[in-house]
């Protein structure tokens, strides 16, 4: 009896223990679970101002003035925000939360070498602040076009704001628009954007230009203003976002798994596909500088890189992947932009390694018209604000670009007729006196 009553004095010892080792497993369970939360949401990181490179002239102290968004702290949506890859997730699915439908009219421009460029224009909804013309000439990422959610948020934005807005649509990226030459955009060719610019100063000879790009947009209008002086005439300034400047330096960090840019590479090339693929009889033939193994290589591909090597560089007859990115990369011509220019990127977007950054700090450091702002969070084109969980229809990015616009075009106004941009014909008081 006496063992029999040891055996169960020990069980009454253990039962108790059983429940709460249970929920101690519970509890590190929720623990872990919350820690990958925190991490992956990156909940802990701070919220900050962008962090401002310029030079101190009296232009860049009125523009950080009269544009306060620039220097005042950006707050993202609490839960999520602060995630740079939930930033582009949300952009790259959703674009935008409510956005507007501007009514605009297409336009379609013949290019020399048989293509059809083609673009969107939306007329102001009122007057600028200003009273004077003024014009956004915008261009938009990779494969993209005036449908998209973020390019109709900020073209709502801007025609109330009393812009009119042109939006250039990438060549073969409406799926609704046949190509009519062997040929569709590519990462630096400012062909078809240089012929909308050209409209757009014909038909309406009195506006001032507001050049916009985001993401590749953004090369490309850079490239563009630095190829040869003639194209800034008239442009007032010049924004660019999220861009990464240099495609020869980011073609190696694209092949890393370092914040998930070889799944994102994937994710790209695969939607070059699709863009590449609706127009095979236009691109493939005898026609064309395309091969019959080259369609072969382009369905194995699983890389820009590789879409590239096998497609993108031979619309233009470059010879290697180097010279390809090399020449249609804007690091080689933006130092020639000498109109103001503000250069935007996020610290966290998983697109743009770090390392690409030193080419806009470094500009800004040099050009006394070059204003680098980055910022903490905002992922690739996210931007978003909001209190906790749903974001605000209009974007950080959105109010940044068009409050540095208002900002240079009431700088314009007060300037006295000879400094005015692009104004060529009254000399000023000192230019007579020579």
């Amino acid at each position: 009896m006496a063992t029999q009553d040891s055996v169960y004095s020990d069980y009454t010892i253990v039962a108790p223990e059983m429940p709460a080792m249970f929920d101690g497993m519970k509890l590190a369970a929720v623990a872990t679970v919350l820690y990958v939360i925190v991490r992956c949401l990156n909940l802990k990181s701070p919220t900050a101002a962008p962090d401002i490179t310029y030079q101190d002239t009296p232009l860049n102290r009125f523009l950080l003035k009269s544009c306060p968004i620039l220097t005042k702290e950006y707050i993202p949506p609490l839960l999520w925000g602060k995630s740079g890859h939930l930033q582009t997730a949300l952009y790259g699915k959703m674009g935008r939360v409510s956005s507007p439908h501007p009514i605009g009219l297409r336009k379609y421009l013949p290019m020399q070498d048989g293509a059809t460029a083609t673009f969107d224009l939306f007329e102001p909804m009122g007057d600028h602040r200003t009273g004077d013309d003024v014009t956004m000439v915008i261009c938009p990422g990779i494969g993209n076009h005036s449908e998209k959610h973020y390019i109709r948020t900020f073209v709502g934005h801007s025609q109330k704001e009393g812009y009119r807005c042109a939006v250039l649509n990438h060549l073969g990226a409406l799926p609704n628009i046949e190509l009519t030459s062997p040929r569709m955009f590519t990462y630096g060719c400012t062909w078809e954007f240089a012929s909308m610019v050209g409209y757009i100063k014909k038909t309406f000879p009195h506006t001032h230009l507001i050049v916009v790009g985001f993401s590749l947009g953004g090369n490309i209008v850079c490239k563009f203003l630095g190829e040869n002086r003639t194209n800034q005439e008239r442009v007032l300034c010049c924004v660019s976002v999220c861009q990464g400047y240099s495609a020869l330096r980011a073609q190696e960090t694209f092949l890393q798994w370092d914040q998930c840019r070889r799944f994102y590479n994937f994710l790209m090339a695969d939607n070059m596909k699709k863009i590449i693929l609706s127009h095979r009889g236009s691109l493939f033939g005898s026609a064309t500088k395309m091969e019959d193994s080259d369609l072969s290589r382009l369905y194995t591909a699983t890389s820009l890189m590789q879409i590239d090597e096998t497609i993108m560089r031979k619309f233009h007859g470059h010879n290697s992947l180097k010279e390809y990115y090399e020449k249609e990369s804007c690091v080689h011509y933006i130092h020639n932009v000498d109109v103001p220019l503000l250069l935007v990127n996020s610290a966290d977007d998983p697109l743009v390694h770090g390392s690409l950054l030193t080419i806009p700090r470094t500009l800004a450091e040099k050009k006394q018209n070059v204003i680098f702002a980055l910022t903490l969070h905002g992922g690739h084109l996210g931007f978003f604000e909001g209190a906790v969980l749903v974001p605000q229809p209009l974007t950080w990015m959105d109010k940044v670009i068009v409050g540095y616009a208002n900002a240079m075009c009431q700088w314009e106004k007060q300037k006295p007729p000879c400094q005015k941009s692009g104004n060529l014909s009254t000399p000023c008081p000192e230019e007579k006196a020579a």
